[in-house]
């Protein structure tokens, strides 16, 4: 489900305006990410960290409004939930774009992701289902790369503001620290550093709990 933004009296419909004019209006940060407490965590758990901080990532995604916000025939939409489009990789070095649906409760989304991962490395090719909604993330981890910043293929004809959210090589110190690098890059038109900041920080609360 989702609900229409009221534009005409959003304290950003300058802003809007302003940004969605533009060729590329995404703009994205890289920071590190303290993941020692989550990374034992997701052990715990019994769970792969990788969907361990995606459903911490979706938690946080879910609780910061800007970023479930998305644009359609130049109006706002505001999605009730965002799932996400995650990049699931298979044995022959290709993969495919998945669609997990979010849940608070982490063993039923961890079931959610299970499935789904299990359905993608037992297909072939890139798209192996349709994408009817644009409420979700476009999601990827690259574990083979602790990167400081990121780009991403875009097509400018091709109408597109949701989030882009990756993870690289997570890296553990000789104290025992670990950290990853997380890139997030969002449509100006939709949010700003302020929204961005909200995320990483609730994100990190989240990791650190």
């Amino acid at each position: 489900m989702k609900t229409l933004l009221d534009l005409e009296n959003w304290n950003r419909k300058e802003h809007f305006a302003h940004f969605s004019k533009m060729e590329e209006p995404f703009f994205g940060a890289t920071v590190q990410i303290d993941c020692t407490k989550a990374y034992q965590m997701a052990k715990s758990l019994n769970s792969s960290f990788f969907i361990y901080y995606l459903h911490k990532t979706l938690v946080a995604v879910n609780t910061i409004e800007n970023f479930k916000y998305r644009i359609s025939d130049d109006k706002i939409y505001i999605n009730d939930r965002i799932d996400a489009s995650a990049t699931i990789g298979r044995e022959d070095g290709t993969f495919g774009f998945s669609l997990i649906e979010y849940n608070p409760d982490f063993e039923v989304f961890k079931q959610n992701a299970l499935t789904e991962i299990e359905r993608i490395q037992n297909t072939t090719g890139l798209f192996t289902r349709s994408f009817d909604d644009d409420n979700v993330i476009h999601f990827s981890a690259i574990p083979w790369l602790n990167f400081t910043s990121l780009s991403h293929a875009r097509s400018y004809t091709y109408p597109d503001s949701c989030p882009k959210i990756s993870f690289g090589k997570m890296i553990t110190s000789e104290t025992g620290k670990r950290t990853i690098a997380m890139s997030v890059h969002v449509h100006h038109g939709l949010m700003d550093g302020l929204h961005v900041g909200q995320f990483v920080d609730l994100f990190q609360d989240l990791m650190n709990n």
